[in-house]
């Protein structure tokens, strides 16, 4: 997302700064022009803004935070949707100047069991009051905790929050990809859903991490982390600090315990819990807040009633003196007055605290702004730019940037920037390095050519091109030998996303019909039915003794199993090989020749006398003599 510094939104916030940036967001400090007031304006990235579901969740923030009404949460003041400027959506909230838990922890290490409660006392009692309404945070981690300048912490980003005065929530596997797996309790891993308890597990989570400086689990693969939150229990911190007294211990091992009934309740139990150990611990504790914010110390009567006699001795002592009382007695009484003033009452004791407090606050501002983390240089948001947008922003601050990663993402172009490190921002040495992650673009792969392939051939090639093989389908091939793969779906040059399923039709062979026998059948009926079987048909005409004319003699293949579309030969009956001579004295010329050559027979014809009309008066061979068809008969005319 391009800085917006500069920006008035919604003809009312003019945003003067980054503060932080993040994959869903960007945070300015800007100023409310209505009510001249520093803010803070959190502005989704556009490219989410198209997404209802991220849109849903980014109010649902706004929503969570807005029913709740508790100094160590963020208070959210509006939220809308510019419409005068730059689209966009946005939530407007309390300015925290300060740093975030994380910070925090990574500048000042592993810290001791008081510290440690010091400051989770207060996130305990923001949760508390979201438990008491029966909303739950679900993503409870250091980046989500701020500190203050002031000292006052801060529960912000109830992005994930759900609860009966928030309405629907999102998925159970949004939410767990959405969530820190560092801190997600088990139920959320396994199925999706959180209540009180699961804050609590989280809870108890960066409670181990202050004490220790460590997770309790590494790895680079989130899977893996998940899977032992699931199966593994917390290690006791003392494993890791041995100044940790045995209490600690048991309350980090009761909060991140597998079994949710085996847990405190909610936050609110979980705070007693901290409160009892504290005041054990040190017992002038409960006489102060834990909250790291000063309250105003009561004024008791004793104090006024002895402010009151040191106003009223001087006066009785003049009063005594002029009467004529002995000196001595004058300057034992002087002397308890100078020892009354010299003792300080419990109010400036209380003032010389709040001072002493003030002084090391605004020495370690100080040390923070010309000497610490302070003096670094504030990073830009990156997020969306091109890597040479990002080195030309970057080169005017004096920084370098660096392409330390290269992503797949769904939502980022090509070539943009998804991520930096540190990020929007946060703060690096001057001359420093940013690292980037830029966007390969959407993971896609083609899907390959796998016809004529086996199975198991395909279901390499398939992994190699990081798919999946899903159902197979048998069907009958005239083309495809039986068990090859004929074609596939998706199609051959598809692209797909990683791990999109490919299902095979593979080939059955060659379908079988069953063949009848048509042994001295009609030839004709044989012909018809045979080829609207699918087979193709072949017909060899024979002379037969046996069959009449048309019959089928044999048939090859006989009858059985055959390829459908395979040929199919038929041998049909010319009839007799022989026929009879007829009688045909007194016909005529022409038509005793047809008639001779309809039995297949050759005709001579012999010619003789003077008529014009000649009939046949002789027939060789002679009548009703059997001779083979093609056989040579003269008939002699006139």
């Amino acid at each position: 997302m391009s800085d917006l510094t500069g920006e008035v939104i919604d003809g009312r916030y003019q945003l003067t700064r980054v503060v932080a940036s993040g994959g869903m967001a960007t945070i300015y400090a800007a100023l409310d022009l209505r009510l001249d007031r520093h803010v803070a304006v959190k502005i989704m990235h556009p490219h989410l803004a198209q997404d209802e579901k991220f849109v849903e969740r980014f109010i649902r923030e706004a929503k969570a935070a807005a029913s709740l009404s508790h100094p160590n949460i963020v208070s959210v003041l509006d939220q809308g949707w510019n419409q005068g400027g730059v689209p966009c959506v946005y939530i407007v909230m309390e300015l925290v100047e300060g740093s975030t838990l994380r910070e925090f922890l990574h500048e000042q290490g592993a810290l001791g069991v008081e510290r440690t409660l010091q400051l989770l006392m207060p996130v305990a009692s923001a949760l508390a009051a979201a438990h008491a309404l029966g909303i739950v945070h679900r993503d409870i981690k250091p980046e989500n905790i701020l500190v203050s300048k002031e000292g006052r912490i801060k529960i912000a980003d109830f992005g994930l929050a759900r609860g009966a005065l928030l309405g629907s929530t999102m998925t159970a596997e949004s939410s767990v990809i959405l969530g820190s797996v560092s801190y997600l309790s088990p139920e959320q891993v396994q199925r999706g859903i959180a209540d009180s308890r699961s804050d609590v597990y989280s809870l108890g989570i960066v409670m181990f991490e202050l004490l220790t400086g460590e997770k309790p689990y590494k790895g680079e693969d989130p899977v893996q982390i998940a899977i032992r939150h699931v199966n593994d229990r917390v290690p006791a911190p003392s494993t890791l600090n041995s100044a940790i007294p045995q209490e600690i211990d048991a309350l980090v091992l009761r909060a991140t315990d597998i079994d949710p009934d085996k847990r405190p309740r909610d936050c609110s139990v979980f705070l007693d819990e901290m409160r009892s150990i504290s005041e054990k611990i040190d017992p002038r504790r409960r006489q102060l807040s834990l909250e790291l914010d000063l309250p105003p110390a009561p004024i008791k009567q004793p104090g006024k009633e002895r402010a009151r006699t040191r106003q009223r001795t001087p006066v009785i002592e003049r009063v005594k003196s002029n009467r004529g009382e002995p000196k001595k007695e004058d300057e034992v009484k002087r002397e308890k007055t100078a020892e009354t003033k010299r003792k300080p009452s419990p109010r400036v004791k209380r003032n010389r605290s709040i001072a002493a407090l003030l002084a090391v606050l605004i020495g370690a501002f100080l040390w923070y702004s010309f000497l610490g983390p302070g003096s670094r240089v504030v990073v830009p948001s990156l997020a969306g730019m091109s890597v040479k947008q990002a080195t030309s922003e970057l080169e005017d601050l004096g920084l370098a940037i660096q392409v330390a990663t290269e992503e797949f993402s769904e939502e980022i172009p090509e070539g943009k920037i998804i991520s930096s490190d540190p990020a929007g921002g946060g703060r690096i040495e001057p001359t420093g390095t940013v690292d980037v992650t830029v966007s390969k673009g959407k993971e896609r792969y083609d899907v390959p050519n796998l016809a004529g392939l086996t199975r198991d051939a395909a279901q390499s090639l398939l992994t190699k091109r990081k798919l999946v093989m899903g159902e197979t389908i048998e069907e009958f091939s005239s083309e495809i030998p039986k068990g090859y793969i004929i074609r596939t779906s998706p199609k051959v040059g598809e692209r797909v996303k990683r791990d999109t399923t490919v299902d095979l039709v593979i080939s059955a062979g060659i379908e079988q019909i069953a063949l009848s026998d048509y042994k001295g059948k009609s030839g004709e009926q044989a012909l018809n039915e045979l080829s609207d079987a699918g087979f193709e048909v072949t017909t060899r005409y024979v002379f037969n003794e046996d069959l009449p004319v048309g019959a089928v003699i044999s048939q090859s293949p006989a009858a059985g199993q055959a390829d459908k579309g395979s040929t199919i030969t038929l041998v049909v009956s010319k009839g007799s090989e022989f026929v009879f001579i007829p009688n045909l004295f007194g016909v005529a010329e022409s038509k005793a020749v047809s008639t001779l050559k309809s039995l297949e027979l050759k005709v001579s014809v012999k010619k003789v006398g003077t008529k014009k009309v000649k009939v046949v008066t002789n027939i060789a061979p002679k009548v009703g003599s059997k001779v083979k068809r093609g056989s040579t008969v003269t008939v002699t005319v006139g």
